[in-house]
């Protein structure tokens, strides 16, 4: 059994007391079927995790080799699109490598009824799915999505439904995008899966997954570069610690899989190594100057970040909670904003208002 699964099974899911702020059995979700396209760490940990929380799953992955323990977990498995297509899921989650898209895609356009499914994904790059996803005719029926979850593994073996214990996911909303569709994929989120969600553009997203993700993996990947090239490597790997643990942990995920993400989010990944760049040469400056000032600037700078991870590490467990109302006009920017402001929605309190835990904010 997959490390973590006695828990889930029996319920001890972290986020699930905290989570049912409406009233909303997640074992219910009033019927909802999901649909799971790609059975990998991803895909396999929230297949496996909807199941134990008692949310009807099905499943279909490129190759059938995990689908014997797969259907011994409770995941219906099939052998085609057009099979998972045809149970008329609520939600299809596509949880394929992005560059299998535009194929998984065209798979489902001719067999998918728009009507009674709702598309979204977990890819990591949002404006790039949603690009695939309007040229395959289908922009109409989809919501992004990006839970904040995961490890240096990979595939089904790998899959854990404790993966999501209190995970974080973006959902991605245009102006355009329909309120019935969000709510759907909302509800499999904080409800199916008992998670937190805030409300972002693909653009804010893909920024923001190029400063915390992206661009430190290529980072990760130039110290270890580094290392391996220096004629004292075996030297200094002995005496590598905590710190040089912490920094390159990212570094050991299956190198193609990070080149791809990375590739996918070419512009703001460069823009963000040219601006690294620009500072480490700053702070070489700095050493060979004896520049002392800049020097108590460079590590100065990132002080409100300390504070942010010091509030983090004590704040108690019951975070502060509160309803925030949203216009139906405008939902999209009010939820944008609230997601600004530090706020992670746990909830909804009506129509109108979603209830939202009060993280520390930088």
């Amino acid at each position: 059994m997959v490390a973590g699964n006695d828990n889930v099974r029996n319920g001890d899911v972290r986020a699930d007391a905290r989570n049912r702020h409406d009233g909303t059995d997640p074992a219910d979700l009033n019927g909802m079927i999901v649909g799971i396209v790609g059975l990998g760490l991803i895909g396999g940990s929230l297949a496996r995790r909807l199941v134990a929380r008692g949310v009807r799953t099905i499943a279909w992955n490129h190759r059938d080799h995990p689908y014997a323990q797969a259907e011994a977990d409770g995941i219906r498995c099939v052998p085609t699109l057009a099979d998972l297509a045809a149970a008329k899921p609520r939600v299809i989650v596509l949880c394929n490598p992005l560059k299998a898209m535009p194929s998984i895609l065209a798979g489902l356009k001719p067999v998918l009824d728009p009507a009674a499914t709702t598309l979204t994904d977990v890819g990591s790059v949002k404006g790039m799915v949603r690009e695939q996803v309007n040229a395959a005719g289908l922009g109409e029926c989809y919501v992004g999505a990006h839970p904040m979850a995961g490890n240096e593994l990979s595939g089904w073996q790998a899959a854990d439904p404790a993966l999501y214990d209190d995970a974080l996911w973006a959902v991605t909303v245009r102006d355009d995008t329909a309120y019935d569709r969000f709510l759907t994929v909302m509800r499999l989120i904080v409800d199916g899966v008992g998670n937190r969600v805030i409300v972002l553009n693909d653009t804010v997203h893909d920024q923001a997954a190029a400063l915390i993700s992206h661009m430190p993996h290529v980072v990760a990947t130039a110290l270890i570069n580094q290392l391996t090239a220096d004629v004292n490597r075996n030297v200094a790997a002995a005496l590598a610690a905590g710190s040089w643990r912490d920094m390159t942990r990212v570094a050991l995920t299956d190198p193609d899989r990070t080149r791809a993400m990375v590739d996918e989010d070419a512009a703001n990944v460069e823009a963000l190594l040219r601006s690294m760049a620009g500072t480490l040469t700053a702070v070489a400056d700095a050493l060979h100057d004896g520049d002392d000032g800049a020097l108590a600037r460079f590590f100065a700078d990132g002080q409100p970040f300390r504070n942010y991870k010091e509030a983090q590490r004590t704040a108690i467990a019951d975070y502060a909670e509160h309803n925030v109302p949203f216009d139906p006009a405008h939902w999209q920017a009010d939820l944008l904003a609230s997601a600004r402001r530090g706020e992670h929605i746990v909830g909804f309190a009506g129509d109108h208002a979603v209830r939202v835990q009060v993280r520390s904010a930088i």
